[in-house]
């Protein structure tokens, strides 16, 4: 009842006191507060001040009075009770302690327990409010990896390629990643290719040294030119997809990865292509009929033909899909520059050599039984089941690996060496250490056959099958 009672007197004194001062001690309500205005009554109930049980009764600007509280403490009494037992008061902003306080067990000492609702969050949380109506009780929320606090209650993500800063008040720019050219892998992709770069280049001025010897035009001159140089674009191909990526970088990915197997491998079927079919005029016993397309010139045509195919195929696909470089987020927190290379963009180019090396693969083993003493065909065929397996292990590798720029570096880096090794490495070594086998009489073999591939292709014919005869002109070289 005691705060009943002092808001009866706090009405009884605000009337009052608005009587007094509005109707001018005359007595009861004069016209001056008829009808009260509840406003102005509130300030008077506002003003108030009395005394009451040694107590000054008073109002603040929030209309609060002062406050009067006895503080209870749940003490242990005995060894089996527990009770309320009044320790202090506070009155009107003075807290008077009369007691000692228990906190919690006995045991624990008297230390006082922390009184908090919530704990200021830590670094990277939130606050998340149980209750608008109780703003000072929360529960701390942490925010994401990639968000950082934009303020008390909100955590803002930053956007892909930003990470937010160390004091988690914004986000800083994430450093690009690509391929540099001090990684370990990028040196050694590059020394690979400066290798194989340095002895093509070796193997070829060998072959213009020695370009009008027997060991050269066995191999038909032109076809191997255009081979070396496609085992060149192959070495630079390296050099392209470990530079930054760019407009003109990427471009150049595009291009020179399929037109430099198409170099190769189109030579290489045209010149396999010949052996067949100069195979297959030889088993017949009367020849009626000069084999076309056999000269070099015709065998360079075809040739170019071949490429043109791959660069159609190319151009096509870089109108479809223009080259280009972008940035990729493989994570959150990370950022790497590529080419928007797609997989249709590589696959398509390598398609058209992918074809072009099963061909070589088929006319090298049709072509296995060449006389022993010339047996280009069989380097030709290990050439090609060398590169298979390496294209076989290349696919899976670049489809399911992380470094799949690295790979392919190594997989045309190791093609065109291959290349270079079972082709032109055993034709280099009888010009340079064996130079007595580099005569035409060691390009002819015996057998049951008379028949000199210079006279098909010359158009000499008519030449019949003499299985009496034990000696024949058997050469594979480019007719002058």
């Amino acid at each position: 009842m005691e705060f009943v009672k002092k808001a009866i007197y706090t009405m009884a004194y605000g009337l009052h006191n608005m009587q007094r001062d509005m109707c001018n001690s005359t007595h009861g309500l004069c016209a001056a507060m008829t009808p009260i205005n509840g406003s102005v009554l509130l300030q008077y109930l506002m003003n108030v001040t009395f005394s009451w049980n040694n107590e000054t009764v008073r109002f603040d600007a929030n209309g609060d009075s002062p406050g009067r509280y006895d503080i209870m403490n749940y003490q242990r009494m005995n060894a089996t009770r527990y009770d309320y037992v009044k320790v202090g008061s506070w009155i009107n902003g003075v807290l008077k302690l009369d007691r000692l306080f228990q906190w919690g067990k006995i045991t624990e000492g008297n230390s006082p327990p922390e009184s908090v609702c919530s704990k200021p969050c830590a670094r990277g949380e939130v606050k998340n409010i149980v209750s608008e109506m109780v703003q000072c009780c929360w529960k701390c929320v942490k925010c994401k990896e990639n968000a950082y606090v934009s303020n008390e209650t909100t955590c803002q993500e930053c956007p892909p390629g930003y990470w937010p800063n160390d004091n988690l008040t914004g986000c800083d720019e994430i450093s690009v990643e690509y391929i540099h050219w001090w990684d370990s892998t990028a040196v050694v992709s590059l020394t690979i290719a400066c290798l194989g770069f340095v002895a093509t280049f070796v193997v070829m001025i060998v072959f213009i040294r020695h370009n009008n010897t027997p060991v050269v035009k066995a191999s038909t001159r032109e076809l191997s030119y255009i081979i070396m140089v496609g085992m060149y674009l192959c070495y630079a191909t390296t050099i392209v997809l470990l530079a930054r990526p760019t407009q003109t970088s990427c471009f150049l990915t595009r291009v020179l990865p399929g037109l430099s197997f198409s170099m190769i491998y189109a030579a290489l079927v045209t010149k396999t292509n010949r052996i067949a079919r100069i195979l297959a005029g030889s088993k017949k016993k009367i020849i009626t009929k000069k084999p076309r397309f056999m000269s070099a010139t015709a065998q360079v045509v075809i040739t170019f033909i071949l490429i043109s195919i791959e660069g159609t195929i190319i151009a096509a696909m870089l109108i479809f899909e223009p080259a280009d470089s972008k940035l990729v987020y493989p994570a959150i927190d990370s950022v790497k520059l590529t080419c928007n290379t797609t997989t249709l963009g590589i696959i398509a180019p390598l398609g058209f050599d992918f074809f072009l090396i099963a061909m070589c693969t088929v006319y090298a083993v049709k072509t296995r039984n060449l006389p022993e003493n010339f047996n280009e065909a069989k380097f030709i065929g290990f050439t090609m089941y060398t590169t298979l397996v390496i294209w076989m292990a290349f696919v899976p590798i670049y489809f399911g690996s992380s470094s799949s720029v690295i790979t392919m570096c190594l997989c045309i880096s190791f093609s065109a060496l291959v290349a270079l090794l079972l082709l032109y490495v055993p034709k280099v070594y009888i010009i340079i250490f064996r130079p007595e086998r580099n005569n035409r009489s060691a390009f002819t073999t015996t057998k049951d056959v008379r028949c000199h591939i210079g006279y098909l292709a010359s158009g000499n014919v008519g030449v019949s099958r003499n299985s009496s005869q034990t000696t024949s002109d058997f050469s594979i070289e480019s007719p002058r």
